[in-house]
């Protein structure tokens, strides 16, 4: 657990914060602004290219942090953070990246397994990618067939999720690449229960790591 400086929460005025939540809990409402119930706050602005060093915020502050850094014995691991109020996060995954810089292993919550099971192909879509969600069922990450966007698709086929690519944007806090979209009330509308949001965040995380050096 560490502590986030302030200068990451870019909030016009100052935000309440309630008391942390339990980060694998299914109730969301102690996130507070972060997640409002408003369209604006499911929309994460996603920074840098290299999604492995980012930040995802809205305009609240910052809900998600990629902190890549390398062991003494040179491997790179990757920490995803997620803030519970202001000047806390918790640590929601750590992914190992194998030794030639490839997919390696990732811990998110309790559980522990090879990052491929969390992009695996789906020859009958090109450019799709599967994998298991907490809750167990499957999801599909997909390119959209009517623009840029890729779509996250539910075990139903239902769209819950996409990742928008956009012009690069400069802030304050760094250049804006793309955007995370969560569809809050689509399919059984738990897209943004904490379990199945981290989920969805890593594996948009690692489809484009994938995509970007054609894994």
């Amino acid at each position: 657990m560490i502590r986030t400086p302030e200068s990451w929460f870019i909030s016009l005025i100052e935000p309440y914060y309630p008391p942390a939540p339990d980060p694998y809990s299914h109730d969301i409402s102690n996130l507070g602004p972060l997640l409002g119930a408003n369209s604006d706050n499911d929309i994460l602005s996603w920074t840098n290219e290299d999604p492995r060093e980012s930040v995802l915020f809205n305009s609240w502050g910052v809900l998600y942090r990629f902190q890549t850094t390398v062991t003494p014995n040179g491997k790179s691991v990757t920490t995803l953070w997620r803030a519970v109020r202001l000047n806390k996060e918790d640590r929601v995954a750590k992914l190992e990246w194998a030794a030639n810089g490839g997919l390696g292993r990732v811990v998110i919550g309790k559980k522990t397994l090879p990052m491929a099971d969390l992009v695996r192909t789906d020859p009958r879509i090109y450019d799709s990618r599967l994998f298991n969600g907490p809750d167990g069922l499957q999801y599909r990450w997909r390119p959209s067939s009517n623009n840029s966007d890729i779509v996250l698709q539910d075990a139903n086929g239902v769209i819950v999720a996409l990742f928008r690519p956009t012009r690069k944007t400069r802030y304050q806090i760094g250049d804006v690449y793309g955007e995370l979209h969560f569809l809050r009330t689509a399919g059984s509308g738990t897209v943004m229960h904490p379990p199945i949001m981290d989920t969805v965040t890593v594996t948009a995380m690692l489809y484009r790591f994938c995509a970007a050096w054609n894994l």
